[in-house]
């Protein structure tokens, strides 16, 4: 026999679930902000942050007043942009708080969703540093909102029409349009051989700006060594 809690517990944050909003609980953003019917329950601990609104794509910028477009950059130009800020980001998390997991930039035009950026650690106390630090913190000359996200699986939180090219709500869709980095550059990041790939090295291929990257510490080997072994047993 099912009880009450394990139904509760099945529908949670799902479409079935009229308490709490099931966006919220996917991609960490919801249209109607504060004016959603259903709750937004936001964690008190997460590997994944998010920064809201923070890339401005320049593909964005309004058309100027005698009709021509805002942004004049070719479509290699508008990706080796995006790359940049991507490889920037990304070392700057790294060097300051912590491995990263994953990062991921939404594409999308709705106001909840366009340039968000989300960022999963390796450890949840990493991602409860980045968020104190962050949010003390200026970019492009906005300060940086930045706050803890439910987002656990990002799969869940895409489009997958988008994904496949049949996404018929454009960009004001509610799930996830990623925009994608060169591949070149994600196997730079993501691939197996990353931890020998550094910002400098980066910069002679022409991603980034030129810094160096500290050295993993000692400590955190060994807490992340003691960690898996636990995991282990």
């Amino acid at each position: 026999t099912i009880t009450m809690a394990d139904h509760l517990a099945s529908i949670y944050g799902t479409e079935k679930d009229k308490v709490n909003c099931s966006f919220y609980y996917k991609i960490g953003a919801c249209r109607h902000g504060e004016r959603c019917s259903r709750l937004h329950n936001k964690p008190s601990f997460s590997q994944t942050i998010l920064l809201t609104n923070l890339f401005k794509n320049p593909c964005n910028i309004p058309a100027l007043p005698d009709g021509r477009p805002g942004c004049a950059l070719t479509e290699e130009e508008l990706q080796a942009n995006f790359d940049n800020f991507f490889a920037d980001f990304f070392w700057e998390m790294e060097e300051k708080y912590g491995e990263v997991v994953d990062m991921n930039v939404c594409d999308n035009m709705g106001e909840h969703l366009i340039g968000n950026v989300y960022i999963m650690f390796e450890d949840e106390d990493d991602a409860e540093k980045a968020v104190k630090d962050l949010n003390q913190r200026w970019f492009n000359g906005m300060p940086i909102s930045a706050e803890l996200s439910p987002v656990t699986d990002f799969r869940e939180a895409c489009c997958r029409q988008y994904e496949q090219g049949e996404c018929t709500r454009g960009g004001f869709c509610n799930f996830m349009h990623l925009k994608p980095i060169s591949s070149d550059l994600r196997k730079a990041l993501f691939g197996p051989k990353r931890r020998a790939v550094s910002p400098g090295r980066m910069q002679r291929d022409g991603y980034g700006t030129s810094r160096r990257r500290r050295s993993r510490s000692p400590r955190r080997d060994r807490h992340r060594d003691d960690r898996r072994r636990r995991d282990r047993y």
